[in-house]
């Protein structure tokens, strides 16, 4: 069962992003501004590419809006370190002795 939570964690931002998307195409393009940005931002750095799509306004980012998106990155850096960390066995320089 706890892995099926991770799972869903994983996807969360992930379909959000998807769904932005697609729900707003003229929201999310002037936002991110290029399809490539956005795939590199869905695969890569989901959270901080959904919070930058929800918090984006005409004038740019704002006061405590930039809190809101160093959280998301440092989510989204926590859970690639965390991935890494948890597999570092897996690496022959790593290797237990």
């Amino acid at each position: 069962m706890g892995c099926l939570l991770v799972f869903f964690g994983t996807l969360f931002p992930r379909f959000g992003v998807l769904f932005i998307w697609l729900a707003r195409p003229a929201l999310f393009d002037a936002a991110i501004g290029s399809a490539l940005v956005a795939i590199l931002g869905i695969a890569f750095l989901p959270f901080t590419t959904l919070m930058y799509v929800l918090l984006w306004t005409p004038s740019g980012l704002v006061g405590f809006d930039w809190f809101w998106l160093v959280l998301a990155l440092l989510i989204d850096l926590g859970s690639i370190g965390g991935s890494a960390y948890g597999n570092r066995d897996r690496l022959p320089a790593y290797a237990p002795r």
